[in-house]
């Protein structure tokens, strides 16, 4: 099930133009949100700031934009099925919205952690990181090789070493009692979890320091953990760079009191 121009759709494919830019270019943009309570306007949804990061993009590209008003009723049209949606944008104003479950592994990791793996290879690293776009093919590449070590998922690095992301969220780190996280212009895509968590740990005189990640700043962390809208923070156990392995076997205590900042009401 799917909600493609102003329809909702039952089927498990849609047809394209062969010469469509989605398709062969990945010319689209894209925000994946998680529905609270069952509604958009829910504050933890953050319905708003994702449709803005949608018209940032447009905007910057030069593309047209969509009805509005139709990809909200489509996105309410598919929240009784799915609690996560992926809202699309084709280059001429077309919507596509599709629907998934949450990971049903999720209250898991969130609990015991991932095991990650650096991807030393500065080109695996996503087209245009200051936006959600079709074209996702570095961070998809790098996380199947994750998967290949029997890993969660994979950092990508920039071409001095620096880690800047995963190849699904942002990545924190804990250390001198307080909060890192990569700075926007080291060439990572601004998060919406993670500009969440900025703003609620700072309300709260929480100092948050974002600068580059170099290898002397990543082995004094006590604890990692990433970040995306879907997953909100799952701390990191593990990680595997060359033939190093960073292990953060404590994570608990630093990411109850990460979580305490997080708006309580689901």
């Amino acid at each position: 099930m799917f909600w493609y121009q102003g329809k909702l759709q039952d089927s498990g494919t849609l047809e394209l133009r062969i010469d469509d830019p989605g398709l062969i270019y990945g010319a689209t943009v894209f925000t994946t949100l998680r529905v609270y309570g069952g509604s958009l306007d829910h504050p933890r949804t953050n319905w708003i700031a994702h449709c803005d990061r949608l018209k940032h993009s447009l905007n910057i590209f030069g593309w047209a934009e969509p009805d509005w008003q139709q990809i909200r009723e489509g996105a309410e049209a598919m929240i009784p099925h799915w609690s996560v949606l992926r809202v699309t944008i084709f280059p001429d104003g077309r919507e596509l919205i599709m629907g998934r479950s949450l990971p049903a592994d999720l209250a898991e990791k969130q609990q015991q952690g991932i095991s990650v793996v650096v991807w030393d290879a500065p080109q695996f690293r996503r087209s245009l990181p200051d936006h959600k776009t079709g074209n996702y093919l570095a961070c998809w590449l790098a996380l199947q090789g994750a998967k290949q070590q029997g890993a969660d998922d994979a950092i990508l690095v920039d071409d001095r070493g620096r880690w800047l992301e995963t190849s699904i969220g942002n990545l924190w780190g804990w250390r001198d009692g307080h909060w890192w996280t990569p700075p926007l212009p080291a060439g990572i895509l601004p998060g919406l979890m993670r500009s969440q968590l900025i703003d609620w740990l700072t309300s709260q005189g929480e100092l948050v320091q974002e600068q580059p990640w170099t290898a002397d700043l990543i082995r004094g962390f006590e604890a990692m953990a990433m970040s995306n809208s879907v997953m909100e923070l799952v701390p990191i156990r593990e990680v595997r760079a060359g033939s190093e392995i960073l292990r953060y076997p404590d994570h608990g205590a630093v990411w109850s009191r990460f979580r305490r900042f997080l708006p309580t009401t689901i």
